[in-house]
């Protein structure tokens, strides 16, 4: 019986972090569960030591964990998300004239699920599905660490000069990725190669993957930047709403 409780009480955590808006701490569950500090800190522990929730950046509360992310994934998974995506990315590539591409977060990595090419192009830049990117580094990967309450990769390897290899120029990085809405990779992962991802939304908020483009410096630039990355956020938007994705009913929730 004390199994099947502290079962019960696991699941009442999970569904009250997964809801929460904000990060929660050992009292707010103590508080959910009517049990003393100790108690919730116990089944914290348990789930954190599974995955399933993580403690948050900066912070001694808590939010979900790689291990319900990656659930996440699976599920909306089952409903081929690769197809439901494909239209969004080819209208993407079409508007902007870049490779259009859709990562989610694999095993510490950004995994690219699909790309398409421009039909017109005389400059390309390759996106090859199922290729595995560094999270630190790229577009799709920051989106997931920005939006996606990811922990930070332990290695930030230099792929360029420019890659960012400190973990507090990182973090402030990721904090204006979130305040803009899309994350830029400026050279980080290529030289002479530019890439903005926005996120992906379910019906219950949460990012869980990242739609992007990539392009040369020569045609993503100052003088086009914002023009790219609105239509990278609108589609991004418009393919998370048809996933169920409520942004109003979320935001005030």
């Amino acid at each position: 019986m004390r199994a099947i409780q502290s079962l019960a009480r696991g699941l009442q955590i999970i569904d009250l972090i997964a809801s929460a808006d904000e990060p929660v701490n050992v009292k707010d569950v103590a508080d959910e569960l009517d049990v003393d500090k100790s108690t919730a800190s116990r089944l914290i522990g348990t789930l954190e030591s599974y995955g399933y929730v993580q403690r948050a950046r900066d912070s001694r509360a808590y939010t979900m964990g790689k291990r319900l992310h990656s659930i996440s994934w699976q599920l909306t998974n089952r409903f081929a998300l690769r197809d439901i995506a494909r239209p969004y990315l080819v209208q993407l590539a079409a508007q902007t004239g870049e490779c259009a591409h859709i990562g989610v977060y694999s095993e510490g990595k950004a995994l690219v699920t699909d790309d398409i090419q421009p039909e017109i192009s005389q400059l390309r830049v390759v996106s090859q599905t199922g290729r595995l990117l560094h999270l630190h580094n790229t577009a799709l990967g920051k989106g997931l660490l920005a939006f996606g309450d990811l922990p930070l990769p332990d290695a930030l390897p230099r792929i360029t000069p420019v890659t960012i290899t400190n973990r507090e120029q990182l973090i402030r990085e990721l904090d204006i990725t979130r305040q803009r809405g899309y994350a830029l990779d400026d050279e980080e992962n290529e030289y002479g190669v530019r890439c903005m991802a926005a996120p992906i939304y379910n019906a219950v908020g949460l990012a869980i993957a990242t739609i992007g483009i990539s392009g040369p410096t020569v045609r993503v630039h100052d003088q086009t930047i914002d023009m790219l990355a609105k239509a990278v956020m609108d589609t991004a938007e418009a393919l998370s709403c048809e996933l169920g994705y409520q942004p109003d009913e979320i935001l005030s929730s």
